[in-house]
């Protein structure tokens, strides 16, 4: 059983409780001690002493406690309030700056949370400001060579230009979709995910392939739109390409809405299942270039489980293939 709280406020309630408990039976067995040679000396007139010594502990022993709670909550307040800002600075980067008030020590706290607040903030417009830069710069070249190459009279040299322009073309939309990812704001709504993925499902398999969907979600999930449907289509893309088809099973509950989507392909090593959700990181043996991609979707996932405060689980299925789960916590 677990005896000593696990929060600040439990934990210095307690120690002041306990000791003041202490040194009050301290002194009651001094009491005792003074009664016993009062006694002795025939003052009968004491007898009710133990009584009216334990009436005095408790009346201590209350305001005490009630003075206790009021002290420890004063001082662990600041830190609840520094918390609830860390987690709101996490969802929401134009979220208020904390206060700079109280004691010193909690002054400083604020001011620096609050720097360092500001210096994420510049350094994600600047990155944005950059990545609007290189989305034109990096599209126009590209635009050109592909309008060049249509004048290439060798058929054969013409499709293989057309094929390095495609790869180029890839590459950079998916870098840029994974840096526009980490940069959007996107407000939260309450989605159906249930609708969601059967759309998904419905536009895998107008182009033929084998997209199967099986579960219920019982109510509707907070979040952002366009980010989950991001990383679903991205965890549905690698399961048909890499094998051959894609199973979604939803699990909900009260607590979180887990999403896993199974494959039949060659899976990963285990020793590689944590770095492959890395950026850029691929697996040769069984994500090879030929499939497409630049090993980007799932850090994509990844880091969508992450905003939503989730993770994605990755394990190889006993029977073959990928299993890549999508945890969301309610």
């Amino acid at each position: 059983m677990r005896l000593m709280p696990a929060s600040l406020f439990g934990r210095l309630t307690l120690i002041l409780v306990v000791g003041l408990l202490a040194a009050q039976l301290a002194s009651m067995w001094l009491h005792m001690g003074e009664r016993a040679m009062l006694m002795a000396q025939s003052q009968s007139h004491l007898p009710d002493l133990p009584s009216r010594f334990a009436t005095h502990l408790l009346i201590t022993l209350g305001a005490v406690i009630a003075l206790s709670l009021v002290a420890v909550r004063l001082v662990t307040r600041p830190l609840q309030h520094l918390a609830e800002a860390a987690d709101a600075f996490g969802s929401d980067l134009e979220s208020p700056q904390l206060p700079e008030t109280g004691p010193t020590e909690t002054r400083r706290a604020a001011v620096a949370f609050n720097r360092m607040q500001e210096r994420l903030r510049r350094l994600i417009a600047e990155r944005g400001r950059a990545l609007a830069a290189v989305s034109h710069d990096l599209r126009t070249p590209l635009t050109r060579m592909r309008l060049r190459a249509e004048l290439v009279d060798d058929e054969a040299l013409r499709a293989q230009i057309n094929a390095d322009i495609d790869d180029m073309q890839a590459m950079v939309e998916s870098t840029l979709d994974y840096l526009r990812g980490l940069r959007e704001n996107e407000p939260l709504q309450s989605i159906d995910m249930e609708a969601l993925l059967q759309s998904l499902v419905a536009d895998e398999q107008a182009l033929g392939r084998q997209v199967s969907l099986t579960g219920k979600v019982v109510a509707p999930y907070v979040g952002r739109l366009s980010t989950l449907k991001r990383a679903l289509a991205n965890l549905i893309d690698n399961a048909v390409k890499y094998g051959q088809s894609a199973h979604i099973v939803i699990e909900d509950g009260a607590t979180e809405l887990r999403l896993m989507v199974e494959d039949r392909g060659p899976g990963i090593p285990e020793a590689d299942l944590a770095r492959v959700v890395e950026p850029y990181v691929r697996l040769e043996a069984s994500r090879s270039r030929e499939t497409g991609g630049v090993g980007l979707g799932l850090t994509i996932t990844r880091d969508a489980a992450v905003l939503h405060g989730g993770e994605l689980r990755l394990a190889n299925r006993p029977e073959g293939g990928l299993a890549a789960t999508l945890v969301l916590p309610r």
